[in-house]
């Protein structure tokens, strides 16, 4: 007696029989239709002379932004940030702002580079409820192109949100500083973090030269930015903020002198920030007279072992949080 088929056994001879009498199984056909479609139902072919141009993934440095610089998107940008980001920037900063008379000698229509240390992602919040108008309502600020604009839904959540541009910072590229300089040329102030990326322990890091670069080929000052405090409410590495008081200090206005190189007009910006973060920590004549005498502490902190680098930071912050002053004896 011949044992009965299997159900795989039956659905392969089937199979084999609608082969030999020239039948196809339906989704056999239907990709041979989407295959004999043309132009413009499917995508143009390319003609074989012609070298294919580079893809373009829409994500990272490729991001177009130029939506958000839109009327509509601007307005939607000030509602933003003076609806969502100052409130929550009001609870978990609390933050003190000072120097802001020096900007009083800017011409308000002349856009300006405002270069910041950086230490936590609350640093651009607090920045974009600190800065005067009428620069804020005409910011654009860097961000890097590999952390904020690695998806199409952060890429468009920072444009919209942040009023942010893509930065490259692991090479050198010219199509971000090409698109920074315009952007400048056009009106727009610039913020930018030129350590490149938070800081690791608390302590400063090398600057970069992104801003004196823009600062010379635009010729627009720069404005050096301190930022106290950050750190404490979410630092790097840290997945939930708490609140901590900080303080935004404005330093003068660092404007380049004739035939001045990038490099130098960097490590006087540089300088700038550092005798801000020592006016900070003790007080403006202190600060003032080690500035003077060339004194001022670095903003790399002490070269020595990772825990008394963060012994020297928490005491540095313990001074700043209990507010202690040493004014001139008059």
């Amino acid at each position: 007696m011949t044992p009965r088929p299997s159900r795989a056994e039956i659905a392969r001879r089937t199979r084999r029989f609608g082969r030999a009498v020239g039948g196809a199984p339906e989704r056999i056909r239907a990709s041979q239709l989407v295959r004999k479609t043309q132009f413009p139902l499917r995508a143009p072919t390319q003609p074989a002379d012609v070298e294919p141009l580079p893809p373009v993934n829409g994500t990272g440095v490729d991001f177009e932004t130029d939506w958000a610089r839109s009327a509509p998107s601007r307005a939607a940008r000030a509602v933003l940030v003076e609806t969502v980001v100052r409130p929550m920037v009001t609870y978990f900063a609390r933050p003190s702002r000072r120097g802001l008379d020096r900007l009083e000698a800017l011409d308000h229509d002349q856009p300006v580079i405002f270069a910041a240390n950086h230490h936590s992602h609350f640093d651009t919040p607090l920045i974009l409820t600190s800065i005067p108008r009428p620069w804020r309502g005409n910011l654009v600020v860097g961000a890097a192109a590999d952390y904020f604009f690695g998806t199409r839904l952060t890429a468009a959540l920072s444009a919209v949100v942040l009023g942010a541009i893509p930065i490259e910072r692991t090479k050198v590229g010219r199509r971000s500083a090409d698109l920074a300089a315009e952007l400048i040329d056009d009106g727009w102030s610039f913020l930018i973090f030129p350590e490149g990326g938070r800081s690791p322990d608390g302590w400063g890091q090398p600057f970069r030269g992104g801003a004196a670069y823009l600062a010379i080929r635009c010729g627009v000052p720069v404005v050096p930015i301190h930022l106290e405090g950050t750190g404490r409410i979410l630092r790097k590495g840290a997945s939930r903020p708490r609140p901590s008081r900080t303080m935004v200090t404005f330093g003068d206005p660092v404007v380049a002198e004739p035939g001045e190189s990038s490099r130098r007009l960097g490590e006087r910006i540089e300088r700038a920030v550092a005798e801000l973060a020592d006016e900070q920590a003790s007080d403006w004549w202190q600060a003032r007279l080690r500035a003077h005498a060339g004194e001022t502490p670095s903003l790399y902190g002490p070269q020595a072992s990772s825990w008394r680098r963060a012994w020297n930071l928490g005491d540095r912050s313990a001074r700043v949080r209990r507010g202690r002053r040493r004014w001139p004896s008059l």
